[in-house]
């Protein structure tokens, strides 16, 4: 599995939920790491973003079984870190208490009212006895998952159209230093599959695009020109980040650029 972290915490997280992975998707950073050993993947010389949380989407209706999550995780040497106000409270599940520093954390597609209260009361939720955080654009991260192997299991990550839509959808409520950090998860992504660019626009013509409202829709298919169109201070700092690699911002921004415009087509 070259040009992936240690995947021992993960491996472990993986078993505990062995139970729920073809009903589970696995988003974020471990998605883009896990992107790299799909047979569509081009092989990079340099090694992808690392991240020590695991973002897991799952559906708001997810059976127990005979064990539900929490047990699961809790037999597998991971505990709850509770945090915030909302009832049931945010809660990361860290593995081997707090100084193992990995841990998992659950989202689930937040639908219906941006009413304040109304978001503020459906905050959290629990699901199969975790506690999931409801946040605005997860739905997409379900939405025709990859399959990727790993070790022994087989389990679904979000394909890179979906990663870099969800990126593009959230990225204006993001704090700047995740802004930067998301720009270049978009770079790389496209640099991953850069030999597929015509089937990752295929599949956004075919699947995603008439998933989602109009104005995401038409938001999407804009971000070349509204992300990249100019160079930003949000370009500069992802160059920063990957320093060592020798990326310009203006590589950055023309990659990125271009990519959107491929793949992102007005449908």
């Amino acid at each position: 599995m070259s040009g992936v972290q240690d995947r021992s915490p993960f491996n472990r997280l993986i078993s505990a939920l062995e139970p729920w992975l073809d009903q589970v998707v696995i988003v974020g950073g471990w998605a883009h790491q896990l992107h790299r050993l799909h047979p569509s993947a081009r092989q990079l010389d340099y090694k992808p973003l690392t991240t020590l949380d695991t973002d897991i989407a799952v559906p708001e209706k997810l059976p127990a079984g005979e064990q539900n999550i929490r047990e699961r995780l809790l037999s597998h040497g991971f505990a709850g870190e509770f945090f915030g106000d909302d009832r049931p409270p945010a809660t990361h599940y860290l593995l081997g208490g707090e100084s193992s520093g990995f841990y998992a954390e659950f989202l689930t597609p937040l639908i219906g009212s941006d009413d304040d209260r109304q978001r503020r009361r459906k905050a959290t939720i629990e699901i199969a006895g975790i506690t999931s955080q409801r946040l605005r654009h997860i739905d997409i991260l379900l939405s025709n998952p990859w399959p990727v192997q790993v070790e022994t299991a087989t389990v679904r990550v979000a394909n890179p159209v979906t990663f870099l839509a969800q990126k593009i959808l959230i990225h204006s409520r993001r704090e700047r230093h995740d802004r930067a950090k998301d720009i270049l998860y978009m770079h790389d992504t496209l640099e991953i599959f850069g030999a597929r660019l015509s089937e990752l626009q295929q599949l956004w013509r075919d699947d995603l695009a008439g998933q989602l409202h109009r104005r995401n829709s038409s938001a999407v298919s804009k971000a070349g020109e509204t992300l990249f169109g100019e160079l930003s201070d949000d370009t500069r700092r992802a160059a920063a980040i990957s320093a060592e690699r020798r990326l310009t911002p203006h590589a950055i921004r023309q990659a990125c650029r271009y990519g959107f415009a491929e793949v992102f087509v007005k449908v």
